[in-house]
Protein backbone atom coordinates (compact mmCIF):
# COMPACT_ATOMS: atom_id res chain seq x y z
CA UNK A 1 0.00 0.00 0.00
CA UNK A 2 1.09 3.28 -0.88
CA UNK A 3 0.92 6.01 2.12
CA UNK A 4 1.63 8.85 0.62
CA UNK A 5 -1.67 8.53 -0.84
CA UNK A 6 -3.95 8.66 2.23
CA UNK A 7 -3.93 10.55 5.01
CA UNK A 8 -1.54 9.69 8.20
CA UNK A 9 -3.23 8.29 11.37
CA UNK A 10 -1.32 10.61 14.05
CA UNK A 11 -2.31 13.60 16.08
CA UNK A 12 0.50 15.61 15.00
CA UNK A 13 1.23 17.71 11.60
CA UNK A 14 3.90 16.72 9.28
CA UNK A 15 4.41 19.96 6.78
CA UNK A 16 7.35 19.15 4.68
CA UNK A 17 9.32 21.46 1.71
CA UNK A 18 10.47 20.64 -1.68
CA UNK A 19 11.86 22.36 -4.56
CA UNK A 20 15.33 22.31 -6.69
CA UNK A 21 18.81 23.66 -5.04
CA UNK A 22 18.86 27.22 -4.58
CA UNK A 23 14.54 27.75 -4.43
CA UNK A 24 14.70 29.67 -1.37
CA UNK A 25 12.71 26.62 0.39
CA UNK A 26 15.19 25.99 3.38
CA UNK A 27 14.92 30.16 4.26
CA UNK A 28 10.74 29.40 4.57
CA UNK A 29 11.09 26.25 6.02
CA UNK A 30 13.25 28.15 9.03
CA UNK A 31 11.11 31.85 9.30
CA UNK A 32 7.78 29.20 9.40
CA UNK A 33 9.00 27.01 12.04
CA UNK A 34 10.41 30.52 14.38
CA UNK A 35 6.62 31.71 13.51
CA UNK A 36 4.70 28.19 14.94
CA UNK A 37 7.63 28.60 17.76
CA UNK A 38 6.10 32.35 18.63
CA UNK A 39 3.23 31.23 18.40
CA UNK A 40 3.46 29.11 20.81
CA UNK A 41 3.54 25.50 19.15
CA UNK A 42 5.59 22.74 19.66
CA UNK A 43 7.80 21.74 16.73
CA UNK A 44 10.25 19.31 15.61
CA UNK A 45 12.82 19.59 12.64
CA UNK A 46 14.45 17.14 10.84
CA UNK A 47 16.21 17.66 7.09
CA UNK A 48 17.02 15.10 4.44
CA UNK A 49 20.59 12.80 4.44
CA UNK A 50 21.06 13.61 8.46
CA UNK A 51 20.77 10.39 9.54
CA UNK A 52 23.64 9.34 11.38
CA UNK A 53 23.25 5.79 10.70
CA UNK A 54 24.35 6.48 6.98
CA UNK A 55 25.55 10.02 6.51
CA UNK A 56 29.05 8.93 6.41
CA UNK A 57 28.96 6.31 4.36
CA UNK A 58 27.14 8.31 1.91
CA UNK A 59 30.11 11.30 2.48
CA UNK A 60 32.44 8.70 1.83
CA UNK A 61 31.11 7.49 -0.80
CA UNK A 62 30.00 10.76 -2.49
CA UNK A 63 33.89 11.82 -2.06
CA UNK A 64 35.34 8.93 -3.76
CA UNK A 65 32.55 9.17 -6.52
CA UNK A 66 31.66 5.41 -5.83
CA UNK A 67 27.78 5.88 -5.93
CA UNK A 68 25.86 4.50 -8.43
CA UNK A 69 22.45 6.57 -9.45
CA UNK A 70 20.88 2.75 -8.09
CA UNK A 71 22.79 2.75 -4.55
CA UNK A 72 22.07 6.59 -4.86
CA UNK A 73 18.56 5.83 -3.88
CA UNK A 74 19.10 3.07 -1.80
CA UNK A 75 21.35 5.05 0.46
CA UNK A 76 18.98 8.06 1.01
CA UNK A 77 15.79 5.51 1.06
CA UNK A 78 17.87 3.74 4.57
CA UNK A 79 18.12 7.37 5.60
CA UNK A 80 14.89 7.88 4.88
CA UNK A 81 13.36 5.30 6.74
CA UNK A 82 16.03 5.70 10.18
CA UNK A 83 14.11 9.15 9.98
CA UNK A 84 10.91 8.31 9.47
CA UNK A 85 11.05 5.55 12.34
CA UNK A 86 12.75 7.74 15.17
CA UNK A 87 12.43 11.34 13.79
CA UNK A 88 9.05 11.85 12.12
CA UNK A 89 6.58 9.22 13.36
CA UNK A 90 7.54 9.31 17.23
CA UNK A 91 7.09 13.20 17.26
CA UNK A 92 3.54 13.18 14.78
CA UNK A 93 2.49 10.10 17.76
CA UNK A 94 3.55 13.00 20.39
CA UNK A 95 1.18 15.16 19.01
CA UNK A 96 4.55 17.63 17.45
CA UNK A 97 4.12 19.39 14.19
CA UNK A 98 6.94 17.97 12.41
CA UNK A 99 8.94 20.18 9.75
CA UNK A 100 11.17 18.48 6.68
CA UNK A 101 13.51 20.38 4.85
CA UNK A 102 13.14 17.67 1.84
CA UNK A 103 11.22 14.58 1.94
CA UNK A 104 10.31 11.08 -0.29
CA UNK A 105 9.35 13.91 -3.21
CA UNK A 106 13.24 14.56 -3.47
CA UNK A 107 13.80 11.05 -4.34
CA UNK A 108 10.92 10.93 -6.78
CA UNK A 109 12.51 13.90 -8.50
CA UNK A 110 16.49 13.25 -8.09
CA UNK A 111 16.80 9.56 -8.29
CA UNK A 112 14.40 9.37 -11.72
CA UNK A 113 16.66 12.60 -13.54
CA UNK A 114 19.21 10.06 -12.99
CA UNK A 115 18.04 7.29 -15.00
CA UNK A 116 16.26 5.39 -12.15
CA UNK A 117 12.68 3.83 -12.70
CA UNK A 118 10.23 6.39 -11.26
CA UNK A 119 8.14 3.28 -10.29
CA UNK A 120 10.73 1.50 -8.33
CA UNK A 121 11.31 4.79 -6.95
CA UNK A 122 8.21 5.12 -5.53
CA UNK A 123 8.10 2.09 -4.55
CA UNK A 124 11.12 2.00 -2.80
CA UNK A 125 9.43 4.83 -0.32
CA UNK A 126 6.10 3.55 -0.15
CA UNK A 127 6.04 3.11 3.64
CA UNK A 128 6.80 6.95 3.32
CA UNK A 129 3.43 8.76 5.64
CA UNK A 130 1.44 11.88 3.77
CA UNK A 131 2.54 14.98 4.78
CA UNK A 132 -0.24 17.15 5.52
CA UNK A 133 1.26 19.69 3.39
CA UNK A 134 4.16 19.53 1.01
CA UNK A 135 5.50 23.17 -0.36
CA UNK A 136 6.92 23.09 -3.76
CA UNK A 137 8.93 25.87 -4.22
CA UNK A 138 9.18 26.76 -7.93
CA UNK A 139 12.17 28.62 -9.00
CA UNK A 140 13.91 29.06 -12.50
CA UNK A 141 17.31 27.23 -12.86
CA UNK A 142 18.85 30.38 -13.48
CA UNK A 143 17.89 32.27 -10.25
CA UNK A 144 18.85 28.95 -8.65
CA UNK A 145 21.84 29.34 -9.92
CA UNK A 146 22.50 32.94 -9.00
CA UNK A 147 21.35 32.31 -5.38
CA UNK A 148 23.73 28.82 -4.87
CA UNK A 149 26.73 31.18 -6.21
CA UNK A 150 25.93 34.22 -3.81
CA UNK A 151 25.38 31.80 -0.77
CA UNK A 152 28.64 29.77 -1.37
CA UNK A 153 30.35 30.62 -4.58
CA UNK A 154 30.23 27.72 -6.52
CA UNK A 155 28.42 24.65 -7.65
CA UNK A 156 28.62 21.29 -5.30
CA UNK A 157 29.99 17.93 -7.85
CA UNK A 158 26.33 15.97 -7.45
CA UNK A 159 24.52 18.63 -7.24
CA UNK A 160 25.53 19.96 -11.10
CA UNK A 161 24.94 16.20 -11.62
CA UNK A 162 29.18 15.86 -12.70
CA UNK A 163 28.52 12.30 -11.95
CA UNK A 164 26.52 11.54 -14.95
CA UNK A 165 28.92 12.64 -17.30
CA UNK A 166 26.40 15.70 -18.92
CA UNK A 167 28.88 17.73 -19.51
CA UNK A 168 32.96 18.98 -18.38
CA UNK A 169 31.34 22.41 -17.50
CA UNK A 170 29.63 22.58 -13.90
CA UNK A 171 27.33 25.45 -15.46
CA UNK A 172 25.99 23.67 -17.98
CA UNK A 173 25.74 20.33 -16.33
CA UNK A 174 24.04 21.90 -13.73
CA UNK A 175 21.42 23.44 -16.29
CA UNK A 176 20.84 19.77 -17.48
CA UNK A 177 20.36 17.93 -14.80
CA UNK A 178 18.68 20.57 -12.15
CA UNK A 179 16.49 20.99 -15.37
CA UNK A 180 15.46 17.26 -15.55
CA UNK A 181 14.51 17.76 -12.08
CA UNK A 182 12.60 20.58 -11.97
CA UNK A 183 10.49 18.87 -14.73
CA UNK A 184 9.98 15.83 -12.30
CA UNK A 185 8.93 18.13 -9.80
CA UNK A 186 6.47 20.17 -12.22
CA UNK A 187 5.03 16.28 -12.64
CA UNK A 188 4.64 15.64 -9.01
CA UNK A 189 3.12 18.93 -8.04
CA UNK A 190 0.33 17.27 -10.15
CA UNK A 191 0.48 14.04 -9.12
CA UNK A 192 0.71 14.56 -4.96
CA UNK A 193 -1.04 17.83 -4.96
CA UNK A 194 2.06 19.41 -3.70
CA UNK A 195 1.30 23.45 -3.07
CA UNK A 196 2.89 25.24 -5.39
CA UNK A 197 5.07 28.60 -4.48
CA UNK A 198 6.70 31.26 -6.48
CA UNK A 199 9.88 31.11 -5.11
CA UNK A 200 11.04 33.96 -6.90
CA UNK A 201 9.18 36.30 -5.31
CA UNK A 202 9.51 38.54 -2.62
CA UNK A 203 10.54 36.71 0.64
CA UNK A 204 8.17 38.29 2.94
CA UNK A 205 5.24 37.43 0.78
CA UNK A 206 6.18 33.77 0.14
CA UNK A 207 5.90 33.41 3.69
CA UNK A 208 2.70 35.48 4.21
CA UNK A 209 1.05 32.30 1.50
CA UNK A 210 2.87 29.99 3.44
CA UNK A 211 1.59 30.74 6.83
CA UNK A 212 -2.15 31.23 5.40
CA UNK A 213 -1.72 27.26 4.05
CA UNK A 214 -0.62 26.45 7.45
CA UNK A 215 -3.09 28.35 9.46
CA UNK A 216 -5.77 26.20 7.71
CA UNK A 217 -4.13 23.04 8.37
CA UNK A 218 -4.17 23.97 12.25
CA UNK A 219 -8.17 24.67 12.44
CA UNK A 220 -8.52 21.82 14.03
CA UNK A 221 -5.36 20.96 15.82
CA UNK A 222 -5.04 21.88 19.56
CA UNK A 223 -1.42 23.13 20.24
CA UNK A 224 -2.39 22.59 24.20
CA UNK A 225 -2.73 19.09 24.49
CA UNK A 226 0.27 17.64 25.39
CA UNK A 227 0.25 13.72 24.55
CA UNK A 228 2.67 11.08 26.52
CA UNK A 229 5.96 11.37 25.34
CA UNK A 230 5.95 15.09 23.77
CA UNK A 231 9.10 16.07 26.52
CA UNK A 232 11.43 13.75 24.97
CA UNK A 233 11.01 15.80 21.72
CA UNK A 234 10.66 19.21 23.01
CA UNK A 235 13.81 19.04 24.34
CA UNK A 236 15.38 18.33 21.05
CA UNK A 237 13.58 21.58 19.37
Amino acid sequence: MNMLKQPHPYPGRLFVVEGIDGSGKSTQLDLLRKWLVSEGYSVFYTEWNSSPLVKQTTRKGKKRNLLTPTTFSIMHATDFADRLANMIIPPLEAGMIVMSDRYAFTAFARDVSRGVHPDWVRNLYSFAVKPDIAFYFKVSIDVSIKRIRIGRGKLKFYEAGMDLGLSEDSTTSFKIFQGRVLKEYDRLATEYGLTVVDGSGPIDKQQELVREVVRKALIDYDKHHQPMGLERFQKET
